[in-house]
């Protein structure tokens, strides 16, 4: 990782990995979630892989307390939403 990526996992204290597929999800569901450690090790993961990274920590929290794989609730389609719009503004400038 470089520096700026270091930075950012020293200050990552939990992290959550959403995937979303529209032909079988209705929402997108929880993949991976984790506290300290293990969530800066999540990050990194998702460093070396290219994985966009949306930093908001209190949709984090809201993530690590739900069961893996399963759907996120009606009451974060909203951040979600802002997620999927995030990657797709990173898809157009590739």
């Amino acid at each position: 990782m470089n520096g700026k990526n270091q930075d950012l996992s020293a200050q990552i204290k939990k992290a959550a990995a959403l995937k979303y597929d529209a032909a079988i999800d209705s929402a997108p569901r929880v993949t991976a979630a984790a506290e300290g450690k293990l969530a800066q090790k999540l990050l990194e993961i998702a460093l070396e892989n290219n994985i966009p990274i949306y930093r908001d920590p209190a949709l984090a929290e809201a993530l690590v307390k739900l069961d893996i794989s399963r759907e996120i609730p009606p009451e974060l389609y909203r951040a979600a939403a802002e997620i999927l719009a995030f990657i797709y503004s990173l898809d157009r400038k590739d």
